[in-house]
């Protein structure tokens, strides 16, 4: 270190450059002799990697192999060059019966055709066949001979032309009659077969020259384009919303900045796709496309909903400033809902990603739930309770799935869960909210004890610490799913602190529960901060909502700023029941379209799923005692009045009349919209029911009402005793 100090010359010192170059060899004119055999010359050091790659190879750039793909994207594969092939297939077979039945039409166009291009022949052979081009001569004499009369050898020359024009008329058209003459008796005594082909072989060429500009034989065998694109069109759009920037005054169009498209435009099903990236230089990213979507939608011609846009990440070969759009000709979530591929399965693994719907293009939407914890949201009669329920019913196919399932409204939607759920809470009312917080407190102890059991097992069975399907068979730890709808009821019916607590088990299920196999699934209306909190929303990682009324609304749901970004679900309309956009990720969204399983379909899964939990033994809890599922499976048909009783009473020994009227009208307005209590008195009377005493007393207070065990007294004895085992 000393004496690199002691060599750096002293500031201001002067320096003589040629002191620091390189000796050079002197210039010499003589030619160098060879270099004496023993002598070597030396061999520059090697250079690191491939040879291509050298820096002093002047070919790297040309030999330098591209890493792109040699095939196309739809032949990298065995799968997609079999589905293109038969969807190649289809598309034929479809062209060739929409033509097939359209023949008789294309034939009488032909012959329109034909007609009219016969016309347009015989006017273009007319000058020929008259000898026009004799006439002018003729004429020409003429007018000289009138002028001058006398003159006997311009008459003649007259009467010579004359005399030619009718020698060529005569022999055109006896040329042209004698040829339609034979071609008639050639015809008239041909066969059928070589009639038919003479007759096209005229036809096509007089039905070609007599089509138009705008004539087409064949119909559309598409529907038309209700949305074209092309390149100049989107860089138009992206200026207009301020993503490019705009010429200087003066200059040509094709100097402004454009983007490149690496992909299209090109036609995509129903619809436009392409691929592109933002100019250099603009300071704009593919973020500020996504969060121009309304304008580019505008600028296009076409609503929001059509604009289907996300970026391209580097895994699929993209970038900050790549993204990847599609425009629909319409709007691509209306028409028949898609029934559920679960309504027909017999079986079902929640260990595999659950089919979910479809998105704008068609494509199957599915969603893995194992280590997950799901929230619904949107305005009432959009769907969610159903697509929340698309969830459930894959569990149910699941013998090994446990459910938990509370329903803040206490209507009909979640009454087929009796059936199968463990623990069922029906309704916000004050007993309803005790059995929600007691099935809370049995699920922490539950998950606690399961955690103490996967720390004892050894490595080699639970190598992550968390639930395997061979774990849940050999330990009998079945999946457990945590179901609650109308999450703000619970919240809104509580005292605070209740709330706090409630809310506080909710965290601890959704955050710790996915490695001992809880699943959490939650739904709610728009949830602010009164009705769900923050810190609840926050920690849940698979978010879907329906139609909501702004983007505040939409953020609360999917996540703050996931508007901006395009997963905006307030641009759904009334229309759009049953789509919404599932959030799966930080960067990731799909708007989807989820299937449909109605309520019937939905209670005959519960029966089915009673019966998978019977034959494996895991039939429990809740179910196991229930009255009414028990008939169902014993084929014994119970007043309705008496299932829709025992429901409603389910978590309560006694209810005055008033409550108990309200619960069944909350249950099913159409049915006992307009009951009163005479009218629920005469009918449980009628269903075999006996009240031991039309007074009740709850909370200290007397009133009239009913007794349980007196709705029970009408059920079949061998149902009692069957529950009771």
């Amino acid at each position: 270190m000393t004496d690199l100090m002691t060599e750096v010359p002293a500031v201001g010192s002067l320096h003589r450059l040629d002191d620091h170059r390189p000796p050079a060899d002197p210039v010499t004119l003589v030619k160098p002799t060879a270099a004496p055999a023993a002598e070597t010359v030396p061999v520059p050091e090697a250079v690191e990697g491939e040879a291509v790659d050298r820096p002093d190879n002047p070919l790297a750039d040309w030999l330098t192999v591209p890493d792109a793909p040699v095939l196309p994207a739809w032949a990298r594969s065995r799968a997609s060059v079999v589905a293109n092939a038969q969807a190649l297939v289809r598309l034929s077979w479809w062209h060739t019966r929409y033509h097939g039945f359209r023949v008789p039409k294309y034939l009488v166009k032909t012959v329109l055709l034909a007609a009219r291009g016969f016309y347009r022949a015989s006017v273009g052979l007319w000058p020929t066949l008259s000898a026009q081009d004799h006439t002018a001569a003729v004429k020409a004499l003429k007018a000289q001979s009138k002028v001058r009369p006398e003159d006997i050898d311009l008459a003649a020359r007259l009467q010579a032309a004359h005399a030619d024009r009718t020698r060529t008329r005569r022999w055109r058209f006896g040329a042209a009659a004698t040829a339609v003459a034979a071609a008639a008796a050639g015809i008239a005594l041909a066969d059928p077969a070589l009639q038919t082909g003479i007759a096209a072989a005229v036809v096509a060429p007089l039905a070609h020259l007599g089509r138009g500009k705008e004539t087409h034989i064949l119909d559309q065998g598409a529907p038309p384009l209700r949305v074209d694109m092309s390149a100049q069109q989107l860089n138009d759009a992206l200026r207009a919303a301020g993503l490019l920037k705009s010429g200087r005054a003066g200059d040509d169009e094709k100097d402004a900045p454009k983007v490149s498209c690496s992909m299209g435009p090109v036609r995509d099903g129903r619809g436009w796709a392409v691929i592109f990236d933002l100019p250099r230089g603009g300071g704009k990213t593919a973020s500020d496309v996504l969060a121009k979507r309304e304008v580019i939608a505008q600028e296009l011609g076409v609503d929001e909903i059509q604009v289907i846009m996300s970026r391209v990440r580097a895994a699929k070969g993209g970038n900050a400033g790549r993204v990847s759009m599609w425009v629909a000709d319409d709007d691509p979530y209306l028409g028949t809902p898609n029934p559920s591929p679960l309504a027909t399965a017999e079986r079902f693994s929640v260990w595999d990603p659950i089919p979910f719907g479809q998105d704008a293009r068609g494509n199957r939407i599915t969603v893995p739930i194992m280590w997950q914890s799901m929230f619904f949201g949107g305005l009432p009669r959009r769907g969610k309770t159903f697509t929340q329920r698309l969830m459930t019913a894959a569990g149910l196919l699941d013998a090994y799935v446990r459910h938990y399932v509370a329903d803040g409204k206490g209507g009909a939607d979640w009454m087929p869960m009796r059936a199968v759920a463990h623990r069922l809470v029906m309704g916000a009312e004050d007993d309803a909210v005790e059995a929600l917080k007691a099935m809370l407190a049995e699920l922490l102890t539950e998950m606690e004890r399961r955690f103490a059991l996967l720390r004892e097992l050894p490595t080699s069975l639970c190598p992550e610490g968390k639930l395997t399907p061979q774990i849940v068979e050999k330990y009998n730890l079945p999946v457990i799913f945590v179901t609650i709808d109308e999450l703000q009821e619970y919240f809104t019916a509580m005292e605070k602190d209740d709330r706090e607590q409630v809310i506080n088990d909710l965290c601890r299920i959704a955050r710790r529960g996915p490695a001992a196999g809880f699943i959490s699934n939650f739904a709610s209306q728009r949830p602010d901060a009164d009705s769900v909190p923050t810190k609840l929303r926050e920690i849940i990682t698979l978010r879907y909502s329906t139609q909501v009324v702004d983007r505040t609304s939409s953020d609360m749901i999917l996540g703050k700023g996931k508007a901006a970004q395009g997963a905006d679900a307030s641009v759904l309309s009334e229309e759009h029941k049953g789509t919404g956009v599932l959030v799966t990720g930080p960067a990731s969204y799909v708007t989807v379209r989820a299937d449909y399983l109605d309520g019937p379909a939905f209670a005959l899964l519960c029966a089915k799923g009673r019966a998978l939990r019977e034959a494996a033994g895991q039939l429990t809890g809740d179910a196991v005692g229930d009255v009414t599922a028990a008939a169902d499976a014993a084929g014994v048909q119970l007043a309705p009045i008496l299932s829709d009783v025992l429901e409603v009473m389910r978590h309560s020994v006694r209810m005055f009349t008033p409550d108990l009227l309200a619960a069944l009208v909350n249950l099913d307005e159409d049915t006992y919209g307009d009951w009163n209590a005479e009218r629920l008195a005469s009918e449980l009377t009628a269903a075999g029911v006996e009240r031991k005493s039309k007074q009740v007393k709850i909370s200290g207070e007397n009133g009239a009402g009913y007794q349980r065990r007196d709705i029970e007294g009408a059920i079949p004895v061998e149902l009692l005793l069957s529950r009771e085992g």
